[in-house]
C-alpha cells in the first residue's frame, strides 16, 4: 500500500494551531513562485486578508488577495489575540465552568486558525523565500506563545477545578470527553510543573522547533541538489519517450541542457523500475540514501542527533523514561511498548517472504548472467521483472488506463457516491494557490452543500514531498462552520498536451488521501479540537487507508480503469494480473516500513542520559537490534531524510501506519463479510466512525462499530503474508 502520507491528524485545536506550522512544510529558495512584497513588518489592520473571516463560500481562504507580505503581521496578531483571550480566561473573576473555560478557549484563536490554515497550506504546497524566513522568523515564537497557553497555571487550575468536578457536571458524553481531554493534553504539555521546570521546558520546546525549521530547510535543499543529471540520453535507457520529456523539461526548469531525475522523499525512487543501466541506478540509488550527509550544508546528521536528545530531556522534565513513552499516552497504542510489541509480531512474516522474493530476484539475475548480488538499486529493477513473468505486464501498459481525471470522478468520487450518496461539482471562481490546482463542491446525499474539496497533485520543486490533506477550515458545530479541505499529492505533470497517466500506486494514494477528506468532510462534532482528523496518530490514518481498499473492488475499478484514447475498460485478464500483483513484493513493501518504524522508536525511546547519537552507527546497530539489517531492503526514511519523525509529528507514531492497516484490513473485512460496498454499510460506518472525530475512546469507537478487537489476520492475508506467517 502506498502510505507517504502526511495528513495533519493532530489531537487538538490548541496543539494544532501551533504544530501544524512545522508539520507539513518544506522550505526552498526557488525564483518565480510568488510576487516579492513589502516588509512583512507591515502593521496588521484592515487591509490584510485575514483580518476578518473570508466573505467566500465556505469561509474559504481568498488566496487572489493574499500577498506573502500578510502572514507575518497576521500571524503575529493572531498570536497577541489568543493570548489575550485566554488570559480573560485565566483571571476570569467568576468561579470555573465548563462554558467559560472550556468553551471559551475552543473559541478563541479564530485569527490565528485562519492565517496559520492558510500559511500551512501554502508552505508546503506552494512556498517560496520570503514565506521560508517567516515560519524561520515565527515557529520559535508559535511554540512560545503555545507554552504560554498550556503552562498558565490560572488556566490550568480552572480545568483541574473542573475536571475534579465532572462527576457532578451532567456533561453530554462529546463535552465530558472534551474535560478529560484536555486536561491530559494540558498534563502532558507540563501543567504540572514548578516554575522553574517549565522555564526549562519552554526553552527545550523553543530549541526544538527551531531545529525543525533549519531541518526542513536542508532537506528541501538536499533533496532538490541531490536529484540526478545527464547530458548522456543512453544513461537513462529504459525510460519512455513521455519519461524523457519530462526528464528533459525538468532540466529545462532549473536551466539546464539534459535530462534531470527529480527525487522524491523515499530511499527508493521511481525511475528504478526502468533505468536499464546499472551504473546509473547505483548513482540514482546513492544521490537518494546520502543526499543528507554528504558533509556540506545541507547535512542533517548534527541536527537529527540534537533532536532526539531535546526530546529524551524533554520527557524526562516531565517524568518519562523516554519520549515515546510521553508522546504515546494520548494515542491508541498507549505505550511504546505495546507499539514494539505489534511491530515484532510483523517481522518474522514480512522479513521471511522478502528473503523468498530476494531469492527469486538472486536467481533471475544470475539467468541473466549478470555476475552480481542483489543490492537496493537492483530491486525494483528486477523484482518488475519477475512480476513482469509471474503476471505478463508491465507499469506502462497499466497506466493507459489510469488518466488522473479518469481516476478522480469515476474512481474517487464515484466510490463516495455510492457508499455514502454524496455529490461533486467543480468549481472555477474559487481562488487557488496554483493554477494546477482544482476545486470541488461537495453536496451531501440529501442535496445540501458539505463542504469544498481542493487538489493540487502534480509535483513542483517549491512542494513537500509526498502526499499530504489538512484542512483550510475545521468543521465545528460551536463555530458554525463546515470544512474546507485539500489533498496534495507529487505526481508526476505530463508535457504540455500529453495526459497524466497514473501508477497503480499512485492511484491508491488518490484513495488513500481523500479518505483523509471524507474523515475531515464528514466531521459532525461541536467542538474543533475533536473534529475530523484532529485524531491521535495511530487512529487518523485509518479511514484514509480504509478507503485505499475501494480502489481495486470490482465495481469501482471497472468504473474508472479505461483506456485513455478508446475508453475500453481494461482487459478482464489484465485487471487479475494488476490486482493479483498487489500481493507481489509485500515481503519488501513492509520489511522497508518497519525498518522506519524501528528507527523512530529506537531513536524516540532513548533516555535523557544518552549521549548525542552518530547518526550511521546508531541506525546500524538499530537495525541489527530489530533484525532488520538487510542489505537489499534499506529503511523507506533513512533517519537523515525521515521527515515524518523530526518535524511532521510522527515521532515516536511512524508504526501508526501499520497499526491502522491492521484496522483499515480488518474494517474492510468486515465489509465483505456484510455485503460489500452498500450505502447501508456505509451510512453506518460515516456515522459510527467518520462523523465522530475524537469523541470518545476510539479502542471502544472501533470495537463498537466492528462488534469485536481488532485482528492481525485481515492484515496478513490482505498483504499475501499468512503462508509466511504460518512458517514462523
Amino acid at each position: 500500500m502506498k502510505i507517504a502520507c502526511n495528513a495533519q491528524g493532530v489531537a487538538n485545536k490548541t496543539a494544532y494551531i501551533f504544530t501544524v506550522a512545522l508539520a507539513t512544510s518544506f522550505l526552498l529558495s526557488a525564483p518565480g513562485c510568488r510576487r516579492k512584497t513589502q516588509s512583512s513588518a507591515a502593521k496588521f489592520g484592515p487591509g490584510n486578508p485575514f483580518y476578518a473571516p473570508s466573505t467566500l463560500p465556505f469561509h474559504a481562504p481568498p488566496f487572489n488577495q493574499i500577498k506573502d507580505s500578510d502572514y507575518q503581521p497576521a500571524i503575529e496578531a493572531g498570536m497577541a489575540q489568543q493570548l489575550k483571550e485566554v488570559q480573560a480566561i485565566a483571571n476570569n473573576p467568576a468561579p470555573p465552568t465548563f462554558e467559560n473555560t472550556l468553551v471559551a478557549l475552543e473559541k478563541s484563536g479564530r485569527l490565528l486558525d485562519r492565517v496559520m490554515e492558510t500559511f500551512n497550506c501554502v508552505s508546503s504546497a506552494n512556498t517560496d523565500p520570503t514565506l521560508q524566513k517567516v515560519q524561520e522568523d515565527e515557529a520559535p515564537k508559535l511554540t512560545a506563545t503555545q507554552d504560554s497557553i498550556y503552562l498558565n497555571p490560572r488556566l490550568f487550575a480552572r480545568i483541574k477545578t473542573i475536571y475534579e468536578q465532572r462527576a457532578t457536571l451532567h456533561l453530554d458524553p462529546e463535552s465530558l470527553r472534551l474535560l478529560e481531554y484536555q486536561y491530559q493534553e494540558f498534563v502532558k504539555a507540563g501543567a504540572l510543573l514548578s516554575d522553574a521546570d517549565k522555564a526549562k521546558l519552554k526553552k527545550i520546546d523553543e530549541q526544538d522547533s527551531t531545529l525543525e525549521a533549519e531541518f526542513m530547510n536542508k532537506l528541501l535543499a538536499a533533496t532538490k541538489a541531490g536529484a540526478y543529471f545527464t547530458t548522456n540520453p543512453a544513461a537513462l535507457a529504459g525510460l519512455s519517450p513521455a519519461q524523457m520529456d519530462t526528464a528533459a523539461e525538468d532540466a529545462k526548469n532549473r536551466g539546464e541542457k539534459g535530462w534531470l531525475l527529480p527525487l522524491q522523499n523515499t530511499t527508493q525512487q521511481p525511475d528504478l523500475t526502468f533505468l536499464t543501466d546499472r551504473g546509473t541506478r547505483k548513482a540514482l540509488f546513492e544521490d537518494s540514501w546520502n543526499r543528507c550527509e554528504r558533509g556540506d550544508a545541507n547535512d542533517t546528521r548534527s541536527i537529527i542527533s540534537q533532536l532526539a536528545k531535546l526530546r529524551a530531556e524533554k520527557a524526562a522534565l516531565l517524568g518519562y523514561p523516554n519520549y515515546a513513552a510521553w508522546n504515546l499516552t494520548d494515542q491508541m497504542a498507549k505505550t511504546p511498548q505495546t507499539a514494539i510489541h505489534f511491530l515484532k509480531e510483523l517481522v518474522p512474516a514480512a522479513t521471511a517472504k522478502a528473503a523468498s522474493e530476494a531469492k527469486d530476484i538472486q536467481a533471475l539475475i544470475d539467468k541473466q548472467h549478470g555476475g552480481f548480488n542483489l543490492q537496493p538499486w537492483d530491486w525494483e529493477f528486477y523484482s518488475e521483472q519477475v512480476r513482469k513473468a509471474k503476471y505478463d505486464f508491465d507499469e506502462n501498459q497499466v497506466k493507459q488506463y489510469f488518466e488522473l481525471n479518469n481516476v478522480l470522478n469515476d474512481g474517487v468520487f464515484y466510490a463516495a457516491h455510492q457508499l455514502y450518496g454524496i455529490t461533486f461539482k467543480e468549481l472555477h471562481d474559487i481562488p487557488v494557490w496554483q493554477p494546477d490546482v482544482r476545486v470541488f463542491e461537495v453536496y451531501d446525499a440529501d442535496g445540501k452543500p458539505l463542504a469544498l474539496f481542493y487538489c493540487d497533485y502534480f509535483k513542483r520543486d517549491n512542494k513537500s514531498g509526498g502526499a499530504w490533506m489538512d484542512n483550510l477550515v475545521t468543521q465545528s458545530k460551536l463555530l458554525g462552520t463546515l470544512p474546507v479541505v485539500y489533498n496534495v499529492a507529487n505526481f508526476t505533470k505530463p508535457a504540455p498536451g500529453q495526459p497524466a497517466l497514473l501508477s497503480f500506486d499512485d492511484v491508491t494514494t488518490m484513495f488513500h488521501e481523500f479518505g483523509h477528506a471524507l474523515n475531515a468532510m464528514f466531521a459532525d462534532t461541536e467542538y474543533p479540537s475533536l473534529s475530523g482528523t484532529n485524531t491521535p496518530r495511530d487512529w487518523v490514518e485509518f479511514p484514509s487507508q480504509f478507503n485505499e481498499h475501494w480502489a481495486s473492488y470490482p465495481q469501482v475499478f471497472e468504473h474508472y480503469a479505461r483506456n485513455y484514447k478508446t475508453g475500453a475498460p481494461m482487459p478482464a485478464a489484465l485487471r487479475a494480473k494488476l490486482l493479483a500483483s498487489q500481493t507481489f513484493d509485500q515481503g519488501y513493501a513492509l520489511t522497508e516500513l518497519l525498518a522506519a518504524a524501528e528507527l523512530d522508536l529506537q531513536w524516540h525511546t532513548l533516555p535523557a542520559s544518552a549521549p548525542l547519537q552518530n547518526p550511521d552507527a546508531f541506525e546500524t546497530e538499530a537495525l541489527k537490534r530489530t533484525h532488520l539489517d538487510i542489505s537489499y531492503v534499506p529503511p523507506r526514511y533513512r533517519s537523515t531524510y525521515f521527515l515524518h519523525i523530526w518535524v511532521n509529528g510522527y515521532q515516536a507514531g511512524y508504526y501508526a501506519y501499520m497499526w491502522t492497516e491492521m484496522l483499515d484490513d480488518d474494517a474492510y473485512q468486515w465489509f465483505l463479510n456484510h455485503g460489500g460496498m452498500t450505502r447501508a454499510n456505509g451510512d453506518r460506518f460515516r456515522q459510527m466512525i467518520l462523523s465522530r472525530g475524537n469523541t470518545e475512546d476510539l479502542a471502544k469507537m472501533y470495537s463498537t462499530w466492528l462488534g469485536a478487537q481488532p485482528s492481525i489476520g485481515p492484515m496478513l492475508k490482505f498483504r499475501g503474508l499468512t503462508a509466511a506467517a504460518a512458517s514462523n
